[in-house]
């Protein structure tokens, strides 16, 4: 098969625009097969990793206790998070006060519901980036985050859902101990798993990348 076709293209863009953070629409009532997971993550495992050493790992998390410990400090988190944002509303907002409402409204969901999602997945790395240089850092995690955008557009070919969560980071700790996760693990996110319903994701208003592309050099205007 020539991946490069018109028609080919046409799927494998749609795929690209419209793999969205997913979290209202969710479905908490209908279980995940555990061999959709593993099909997904065998896709995942062909993600680029530095030097290919391929030293990820993925959680998969679908005991209830646990996703209750996990969503409760996750929650904690946001609320706190949350409390510190301030964003306009009524006739003096603008449109992207008005999007960033809809987006803190599909967070506070997803908070409030975490541990009636389905499936948890928390990518992992092996090592600590204990170096806080960028090069350490960049090379650190993203042998990590390849794989686990991978996982996600898996999902969304197969009529699942997910969403690119970081705030159970603030537990990290306590999370690893719940699970298992050796000290020298690092986690990278949590991605809530469920299948979604209906199926009219689009691409997202997004600023022009002809605005933030650069040729040989920065420009500001």
């Amino acid at each position: 098969m020539i991946l490069s076709t018109p028609e080919n293209l046409a799927v494998a863009d749609h795929l690209l625009t419209t793999t969205r953070s997913v979290r209202k629409r969710l479905d908490l009532n209908r279980p995940v097969e555990s061999e959709i997971i593993q099909q997904c993550l065998e896709i995942a495992g062909q993600a680029p990793t530095g030097s290919n050493r391929q030293n990820w790992h993925f959680v998969v998390v679908t005991d209830g206790e646990k996703k209750r410990f996990i969503a409760e400090r996750y929650r904690k988190v946001w609320y706190d998070y949350n409390a510190t944002r301030s964003v306009p509303t009524g006739p003096d907002a603008t449109t992207e006060d008005r999007q960033m409402q809809r987006v803190i409204s599909s967070a506070q969901y997803l908070a409030d519901n975490l541990q009636d999602v389905p499936v948890l997945v928390i990518p992992c790395i092996e090592g600590r980036p204990e170096d806080a240089a960028p090069a350490s850092q960049a090379g650190h995690y993203g042998s990590i985050l390849p794989a686990a955008w991978s996982f996600m557009m898996a999902l969304r070919a197969r009529g699942l859902g997910s969403a690119w969560t970081t705030l159970h980071l603030r537990h990290e700790g306590e999370i690893a101990e719940l699970l298992g996760i050796p000290d020298d693990i690092s986690q990278a996110a949590l991605l809530p798993v469920a299948y979604f319903k209906g199926d009219d994701f689009r691409p997202a208003k997004r600023k022009p990348m002809r605005d933030r592309t650069y040729w040989n050099s920065w420009q500001t205007e």
